[in-house]
């Protein structure tokens, strides 16, 4: 008997979600929690894994399908399997870009039929390895059971140079690679798009001197060392934010655009934008108004590292209320950051570097960068985000002013 593993209801409100990459292929033997496939939501990007250790009997959706939840996504072949026994949900596990969910699945008689003549015979995903390959599946000669093409197949014709499909990533034109936009890029585009869209945004910059800041860092070097700490400039930004915040709730908050509410929020829950090999993902550094400098720079690290590993969890990744992105080292002296929709403010950090200054008729040497601020004027006028900008860089030019002991742990 087969069994239909079919989408889970991952929860969050989730009603569909996009099979981005097959982990499986048919005729594969699978065990029991066996990652399945990866699919991609509006959450998060999850790993379906197996209920039941069997063979995989069929794919029933392409890469880069979007499924709604409840749909049959894969059947299993399981020896002695009863058609009523249910298949137990599984633990969650991971999520950014690796989060399981529980699989639910039901029996089914397995297809045994022959492939119908002229049919092509060949899974999803080698279907998708096709694409990518430039490979015409109507040339190409299956050596699996009744014919089915295999990926073996397809990399055999590849290599000797088997004729593209019209359809192939490369379109026939060796001129330029077409490339799916799918998974992490896609949902990317979806929510700049959104945000774009409905948001009335606008960008306020200021120059901040951080040479304060990079002093007080240097002071603390050689404890932050003995305690294991990787003391960056983002860790004083997000320890700075959460009192100033307390000054202008407007930028913690959102519009429900649907009710047409602001909503102020309570807890400093802030957004860390984190490049990845998937796109950007923007993991929360939750109740950062109760940590210390040390805790926030741990957890700094620990979110950008797990976004990049792909081993955070969803909690990890929901709940913000306002978000920073910094754009590093060679961030040039300004970015216009997008809203994390439907927030309504997000901080650019661009590159910190020694210019001349003016301090005290002198010119002398400072550690200076500059600071962005998008807001939706639709909730916050310019003169209120300009305030606040410059009250968050009034604490970041004095950190000795206002970061006691009892800050640093």
């Amino acid at each position: 008997m087969a069994f239909e593993v079919k989408l889970p209801d991952i929860g969050e409100g989730v009603a569909e979600g996009e099979i981005v990459r097959w982990l499986v292929r048919a005729g594969d033997a699978v065990r029991e929690d066996q990652p399945l496939v990866e699919v991609m939501t509006d959450k998060a990007s999850v790993e379906i894994p197996s209920p039941r250790t069997g063979t995989i009997a069929g794919l029933h959706a392409e890469e880069g399908q979007m499924v709604p939840v409840g749909t049959v996504i894969v059947t299993i072949a399981v020896e002695g399997g009863a058609a009523s026994a249910p298949a137990a949900a599984a633990a969650p596990a991971h999520a950014s870009s690796a989060a399981s969910a529980a699989a639910v699945a039901s029996a089914a008689p397995a297809a045994a039929s022959a492939p119908a003549a002229g049919r092509i015979e060949a899974t999803p995903a080698v279907r998708a390895l096709a694409r990518e390959s430039g490979v015409a599946l109507e040339r190409v000669t299956g050596t699996g059971p009744g014919g089915r093409i295999t990926a073996d197949d397809v990399r055999a014709a590849a290599a000797t140079g088997a004729p593209a499909a019209a359809s192939a990533a490369t379109a026939g034109d060796a001129r330029e690679t077409r490339v799916p936009l799918r998974g992490m890029r896609r949902k990317i585009a979806e929510h700049m798009r959104r945000s774009l869209s409905t948001a009335a945004q606008f960008t306020f910059v200021a120059e901040c001197d951080f040479t304060g800041l990079v002093e007080h860092r240097r002071g603390l070097a050689a404890r932050a060392e003995a305690a294991g700490v990787k003391l960056t400039y983002l860790a004083y930004v997000f320890r700075a934010l959460p009192a100033v915040l307390k000054q202008f709730p407007l930028l913690n908050a959102s519009l429900d655009d649907a009710a047409g509410e602001v909503v102020l929020k309570h807890g400093f829950h802030l957004g860390l934008a984190t490049n990845t090999d998937d796109g950007l993902t923007v993991p929360i550094v939750h109740d950062a108004d109760q940590r210390g400098l040390f805790a926030l720079a741990r957890e700094i690290v620990r979110l950008a590292d797990g976004a990049r590993a792909h081993t955070l969890e969803l909690r990890d990744l929901q709940g913000g209320t306002f978000t920073v992105t910094s754009t590093g080292t060679r961030g040039g002296l300004l970015a216009t950051p997008i809203l994390h929709h439907p927030q309504v403010a997000i901080l650019g950090v661009h590159a910190i570097t020694q210019k001349p200054a003016v301090v005290h008729g002198q010119i002398v040497a400072r550690d200076m960068g500059n600071l962005s601020l998008s807001l939706d004027h639709r909730v916050v006028d310019g003169q209120v985000g300009a305030d606040f900008l410059y009250t968050l860089i009034e604490r970041l030019q004095k950190p000795g002013e206002w970061l006691t002991e009892g800050d640093l742990a």
